[in-house]
């Protein structure tokens, strides 16, 4: 039997996930990388996608993360993230909709800031709804 990977994914709500996986793929800020047990220790910021668990040959999971950090150390993985959301909980209708208000706060907007954060949502809602693809 191949070695596993322990596995924590938290967000400052709850512990999302503690388990052992083969492989667990990261969307890390300069891109996604996989995981597997004896991985050289790392640690890398994430950027905001989707963190895939992988366990018996099949992706067994998938959790959405808008942000955080990742450790890979010898021991496993450990994942802090700023908000997770099982992409099974996502739902599609929803999204749509906040895709849609912060298309209008972008075109409503009266200053840079404003601007910035409704870009900002923009891209984090067009992520989102990539992963309920």
């Amino acid at each position: 039997m191949a070695d596993k990977l322990a596995l924590e994914l938290v967000s400052p709500e709850r512990l999302l996930v503690s388990a052992e996986a083969d492989m667990v793929v990261v969307p890390g800020s300069e891109g996604d990388f996989g995981v597997l047990a004896g991985h050289a220790p790392v640690i890398s910021s994430v950027r905001p996608g989707v963190i895939e668990v992988h366990d018996e040959g099949k992706e067994t999971e998938r959790i959405f993360i808008t942000g955080g950090f990742a450790e890979v150390m010898a021991q496993g993985l450990t994942v802090l993230a700023e908000e997770a959301i099982p992409v099974a909980e996502m739902d599609r209708g929803d999204l749509e909709q906040r895709l849609k208000d912060a298309e209008e706060d972008l075109e409503d907007a009266e200053t840079d800031e404003a601007a910035h954060k409704a870009q900002a949502k923009i891209a984090l809602v067009s992520e989102m709804l990539k992963a309920v693809n």
